[in-house]
């Protein structure tokens, strides 16, 4: 896919680059973003399911559009702030809203719906479906309802053999609302870095969620989407049997903790925050940067992992890595770059006003400190396009 439209003309005919780019400020690798893109679209493809991409990993338009180059598809949200700006910016109307329902927003809900949204949301109590129910009543199109399931103890979510399963089913059909099916999350994976570990937490991930459709089914609910996805569970699933979607979202991009897991290599990390050296402190094995917190964010994901990448790898302009230098500290607008704790490496003489890129430990959070990504196409320096991000719940 090639870049189109007046904003991409723009700025190859102005030449910005990563030397003039100000920084410190978020580089996106289109051609790592593809690659990545391929990859998983392959394997779901492969065992017959629907992908349907997180995006609140990317929060981008642009971005959404190398996933669903044909148009728009089923996708994945956070926050309803996200399905407004996907169906409004990019006419995404197949949406599921895969965070637990708060009632007050319900009616929020139901306007999307009448926007023309077929959204489905997820909750996992008699109390939302409720909440839902009244906020949709006499409304001509209402959200549908997901229940969310357990899989691991991560976090939210009904047990497949939970009798409130089947109380919550109830509730949703008492409420005058269509039960769409259930959804689950294998969020302790990202606790594992072994590829059999990961595989069995696929097949428990699967077998959650089937499980729970065959009990609601046993009960006389139709249960016609089986929902599961973590971007680790999505590249080490080997069945699907049951499984009618996967979600994912740092697919698109990848981290340190996706590498720290063995999901990714560091090479196919495809988000990078431009930073500059001001500044060298070689008594102390101390390099300045202008990227704290505020570029990098406080995520600190790869601490209980094998190889601590403190707050993010350190990466020369074409974005190959400097060997074990990380940012080691990290305040407001300073980053302290240093040598990974144990290394016998020499600190590199890297001069102020030298440029260098940092791949962060979560893509997520990083991507959040800012409003937009300036493209570039592999280890070209060129700026081939912005990408704006929305932000917002």
């Amino acid at each position: 896919m090639t870049e189109t439209g007046d904003e991409s003309q723009r700025l190859q005919e102005s030449g910005p680059d990563l030397h003039s780019l100000p920084s410190p400020a978020l580089v996106l690798d289109r051609d790592r973003m593809d690659r990545n893109v391929a990859r998983l679209s392959a394997l779901i493809a492969g065992h017959g399911v629907t992908l349907r991409p997180h995006l609140k990993t990317a929060k981008s338009i642009d971005a959404a559009r190398r996933i669903h180059p044909d148009g728009p598809g089923p996708i994945t949200v956070s926050t309803l702030a996200e399905a407004e700006y996907f169906a409004r910016e990019g006419g995404y109307t197949d949406i599921t809203y895969a965070v637990g329902l708060d009632p007050a927003k319900a009616p929020r809900a139901v306007a999307l719906c009448d926007a023309g949204v077929d959204l489905k949301v997820t909750l996992e109590t008699a109390a939302q479906a409720a909440a839902l129910g009244e906020a949709a009543r006499g409304a001509p199109r209402k959200p549908a309802v997901m229940i969310e399931i357990d899989c691991d103890g991560h976090r939210g979510g009904l047990t497949p053999d939970d009798p409130a399963l089947v109380e919550v089913a109830r509730a949703v059909v008492s409420a005058g609302l269509t039960l769409a099916g259930v959804l689950t999350h294998a969020g302790a994976s990202y606790d594992l870095n072994d590829p059999e570990a990961l595989a069995q937490a696929a097949k428990n991930e699967r077998a959650s969620a089937a499980s729970a459709a065959e009990t609601l089914r046993a009960s006389g609910f139709e249960c016609p989407v089986v929902s599961v996805g973590s971007t680790p569970t999505a590249h080490f699933a080997r069945d699907l049997t049951g499984v009618t979607e996967v979600r994912a979202g740092v697919f698109m991009f990848f981290d340190l903790v996706m590498h720290g897991i063995g999901v990714c290599a560091v090479d196919d990390i495809a988000v990078s925050v431009l930073t500059t050296v001001i500044g060298t402190k070689p008594a102390k094995g101390w390099i300045l940067v202008d990227a704290g917190w505020m570029a990098l964010s406080r995520d600190r994901g790869t601490s209980k992992q094998a190889i601590d990448q403190g707050y993010g790898l350190v990466c020369d302009l074409a974005g190959n890595a400097l060997g074990d230098l990380i940012v080691d500290q990290a305040n407001q607008e300073h980053g302290i770059v240093a040598l990974r704790s144990g290394s016998s490496a020499a600190l590199p003489d890297l001069p102020v006003g030298i440029r260098l890129r940092v791949l962060p430990n979560h893509a997520c959070a990083t991507g959040a400190q800012h409003d937009a990504y300036n493209v570039v196409a592999g280890s070209s320096e060129q700026i081939v396009a912005v990408w704006p991000r929305m932000r917002g719940w």
